[in-house]
């Protein structure tokens, strides 16, 4: 997909256009949204390949984003550019503090947890399949693999220091505190 060998990381959609100079609607999934346009060198992803692109203004509107992308001066070629990926670079991001995470970092992990009564017998739970935003915390979705310890999804909440007592990116795995109670 990317000829340089970098690591491209999805951080937005273009998700339709406002107005008529060419200006077009954002949905950012970066936190807060405005950091999108901190990035300063973005690319969008069209038909399998990633093209360069300027946002060279941008503004919150409403709920959302609005930008305008550079050269782009009419409505009609903004609707070309309607429900494209916005790519950064992820060595852009700005590094996190110690025990602080990307999404990202954490989805392929595998989930381990104790049975109750169980001494320090760990069992599979399943791995990380994506994340998912709540409001009142993050919530991990566990898919089951074929050594986990069943086949059930598991929505576990992220809770670090609580649920999650700890995230080893080297070892690949996070150590849940939730216990499986059959019913």
């Amino acid at each position: 997909m990317n000829e340089s060998g970098s690591n491209p990381l999805t951080a937005g959609k273009i998700t339709g256009c406002y107005g008529i100079k060419g200006w077009v609607k954002i949905h950012s999934f970066t936190d807060p949204a405005e950091n999108l346009f901190r990035f300063g060198k973005w690319m969008l992803q069209r038909r399998g390949a990633l093209v360069a692109v300027e946002f060279d203004h941008w503004k919150p509107q409403g709920k959302g984003m609005v930008a305008h992308i550079a050269g782009v001066d009419d409505r009609d070629l903004a609707e070309s550019y309607k429900g494209l990926q916005i790519v950064v670079e992820a060595d852009s991001l700005p590094p996190l503090e110690e025990g602080e995470f990307y999404w990202r970092q954490l989805q392929g992990l595998q989930a381990w947890g104790r049975e109750p009564d169980s001494g320090d017998d760990r069992v599979l739970l399943g791995t990380v399949d994506y994340l998912i935003e709540t409001g009142a915390n993050d919530v991990l979705v566990l898919k089951a693999t074929g050594d986990s310890i069943d086949d059930k999804e598991r929505l576990i909440p992220y809770l670090p220091g609580d649920t999650v007592s700890r995230v080893d990116l080297e070892e690949a795995v996070i150590d849940i505190d939730w216990f499986i109670h059959e019913e």
